[in-house]
């Protein structure tokens, strides 16, 4: 018996994700036209528009049979009730020791961006975060430096 690994998406990323495999879908109509017209030159054993054609399809494909498992397998995070607690969702507010902010949103691991401030709740920033409630203190490690922060805000 094996479990199936639910995807735990926020609203946004299931809509990200939406979009993404609507626009390959219609890319599938552009590629096998090219796959067509590639046939029409003849000898297919040394054709090269056809043989790159043949990849960028099977990249397609590979790509929306992805898009389309983690939709499938997806549980949707729903914003957490304000009981004070960082949960999966949670947009949480730090300040450093010498006033320096920062903002975080705790996702599941399929939308994690940590260049836009969205980190897995599987992350080593997301697993300090996690049920820590406003006033506590966390630190922050780096590959640099380890920072000490305050919660300040939690929505």
């Amino acid at each position: 018996m094996s479990l199936k690994k639910l995807f735990k998406l926020t609203q946004s990323g299931v809509e990200e994700l939406q979009l993404e495999l609507d626009a390959l879908l219609a890319q599938r109509i552009v590629i096998a036209d090219r796959i067509k017209q590639a046939r029409e030159l003849g000898d297919l054993s040394e054709n090269a528009e056809y043989q790159t054609a043949r990849e960028e399809q099977d990249r397609l494909e590979t790509r929306i049979s992805e898009l389309d498992h983690v939709l499938q397998n997806s549980k949707l995070i729903k914003k957490p009730k304000a009981n004070g607690e960082v949960k999966l969702g949670s947009s949480v507010k730090l300040k450093g020791s010498a006033g320096k902010t920062k903002e975080f949103q705790v996702v599941g691991t399929m939308e994690a961006d940590p260049l836009s401030g969205k980190i897995s709740d599987e992350s080593p920033i997301g697993k300090v975060l996690l049920n820590k409630k406003v006033g506590d203190k966390v630190e922050i490690k780096t590959p640099n430096e380890t920072a000490a922060y305050k919660i300040t805000d939690i929505s």
